[in-house]
């Protein structure tokens, strides 16, 4: 038949663009690597996850990572999901060497990088495929295609369109002109030359050696609005952008004999493929993918909204990536994560990473502890700003007050305080500094001390007023903390309590613990002789007074 009937203008040669494309010049063992989501809302973890590694392989490599944005389902496509898309992977510190960039435009030879923009290249290799006889016009409805599914389920058969169920395929040039005459809507098929009962051995970066039955299914490949399908464009794409290695969800290991055989029909040489097990977690007593519908977590907005740091997200991520993270960075705690080398062979091949809030949570609070305190300063009021105005309001209000409360335990500390593990953690953590912030009563103050008679709690209050002077070192203040614990029956030292526990009510703890509670609201702090220098004399005084 005239294959010119099947486009509205004739496409240009492949060899033409073949030409455009030249091979990348870069060193034998350097891998070209790709990211590729759609943009359909939000961005999900397992997006960056996948993103992250292909990323490390590549620049280890000394290689290539690109973004390519696969828009071609339009009916899916959710308006601003491309620049989402961008400004999360830039967030992250995912570095892009080519493809679509925060200011929208792209950078890179091999270009567009957005599929839409690439409808003529795909025309022109469908074209060659349908010449050669390896593509046909199929003019079922949808309502046909529906009713042939329901036979399939009704005879308990695979689904799809192969074999008697590709009615289209053996249609005459007769028969094919005058369905396009008299302007029925077609698309493209590929016509596969696979037999389902055979088998093709696949080596999977990630899997390992597997057996497949061949593909058989005649997949679309150009949509009756003349876009590609993801089969057909990722073949293309990959080719032409000489990706190397294709590092993608686990979803697409049933497709991989389809693709080969599309790679194979076009003549093109087969990228290596990597196939990740989803981000998994716990649902009771089993284990489920994390879920953009169920899972908050699954929103990289998230991390953003919680504000867990960039530097948390990815040591997380890398921790999830490979088993041997972890010990890399006890052995090394101080050193840029870019000089881990990630490896596929660590990567999980079959349930899948579980995702832990507690150890991403643990991470966070060990990276915060190491700022300083500007830069703690600084991303907290950037975060506040965003997302919590009302602290931002007091953050800034008093900087040198401020960025005194996050000089506690910080710098030359002998135990680095590590109480906030995400910057919305601020109010629960610092937000007992602030006057207007803290408002305490009598009887959550007295909940916390439970075991400490109310006489024991005034007459500790009324010894510390006696000799209370903010000038005082902490040797100084200590020593006069247990000058009260002794007075009131209690060990001053752990090691008296130890050696002679009947002698004593209890611990200089308990003491101290009575003071930490009517400064803050908290049994637990930083440390209690920094908080009152921070927090100055007449804020200490004030709130050493038993409200009413």
């Amino acid at each position: 038949m005239n294959i010119d009937l099947l486009f509205q203008t004739k496409p240009k040669d492949t060899q033409t663009i073949l030409k455009r494309y030249p091979k990348r010049e870069l060193a034998p063992n350097a891998k070209v690597t790709r990211i590729a989501p759609s943009p359909t809302g939000f961005v999900h973890i397992g997006t960056v996850y996948s993103a992250l590694i292909s990323e490390r392989l590549a620049h280890q490599s000394n290689g290539v990572f690109f973004l390519r944005i696969e828009d071609t389902d339009k009916k899916r496509e959710v308006d601003g999901a491309p620049d989402l898309i961008v400004k999360s992977l830039t967030h992250y510190g995912i570095a892009m060497d080519e493809g679509r960039i925060v200011s929208g435009k792209e950078i890179g030879e091999y270009g567009p990088y957005l599929q839409s923009e690439r409808k003529a290249i795909y025309h022109s290799f469908a074209y060659e495929l349908a010449s050669r006889g390896r593509a046909y016009p199929c003019f079922c409805t949808t309502e046909e295609l529906e009713s042939s599914r329901k036979n399939q389920e009704g005879l308990k058969i695979r689904p799809g369109y192969y074999a008697e169920f590709a009615t289209c395929r053996n249609f005459t040039d007769e028969q094919i002109e005058k369905k396009i005459a008299e302007k029925k809507p077609f698309v493209l098929r590929f016509k596969s030359e696979g037999n389902f009962d055979n088998k093709i051995h696949v080596n999977d970066l990630i899997k390992g050696d597997r057996e497949l039955s061949q593909n058989d299914q005649d997949i679309v490949i150009i949509k009756s609005d003349g876009l590609p399908t993801y089969h057909f464009a990722h073949a293309v794409d990959d080719h032409l952008m000489g990706t190397t290695d294709v590092i993608r969800g686990d979803e697409w290991f049933s497709s991989l004999p389809l693709h080969i055989e599309l790679f194979e029909a076009l003549g093109f040489p087969l990228p290596r493929f990597g196939h990740l097990a989803p981000i998994q977690k716990m649902d009771g007593s089993s284990r489920r993918k994390l879920s953009k519908r169920k899972d908050k977590e699954a929103d990289v907005a998230f991390y953003q909204a919680e504000g867990y740091p960039v530097e948390a997200v990815v040591e997380y991520i890398l921790n999830l990536a490979n088993s041997n993270f972890e010990d890399w960075r006890k052995a090394n705690p101080l050193t840029d994560n870019r000089e881990f080398m990630l490896t596929l062979e660590k990567l999980s091949h079959t349930g899948g990473s579980l995702f832990d809030i507690v150890k991403l949570k643990s991470i966070s609070k060990e990276i915060i502890s190491q700022f300083s305190t500007n830069e703690v300063y600084k991303r907290a009021l950037e975060w506040a700003t965003t997302y919590d105005p009302i602290i931002a309001d007091e953050i800034q209000k008093n900087p040198s007050y401020t960025k005194q409360i996050f000089s506690i335990e910080r710098t030359g500390a002998e135990k680095v305080r590590k109480d906030i593990g995400q910057w919305s953690d601020l109010m629960q953590e610092i937000g007992y500094f602030y006057d207007s912030f803290f408002i305490p009563k009598r009887d959550e103050l007295q909940a916390l001390l439970t075991g400490i008679e109310l006489e024991i709690i005034e007459k500790s209050l009324d010894l510390f007023f006696a000799t209370y002077n903010e000038k005082d070192d902490k040797d100084t203040w200590l020593e006069k903390m247990r000058t009260v614990a002794l007075t009131l029956g209690y060990a001053p030292t752990t090691k008296e309590l130890k050696a002679a526990p009947a002698k004593f009510k209890g611990s200089i703890s308990e003491i101290t613990k009575i003071f930490r509670v009517f400064l803050t609201g908290k049994a637990q702090t930083p440390d209690l002789y920094e908080i009152m220098k921070v927090m100055g004399s007449a804020r200490v005084i004030q709130r050493l007074k038993m409200p009413e």
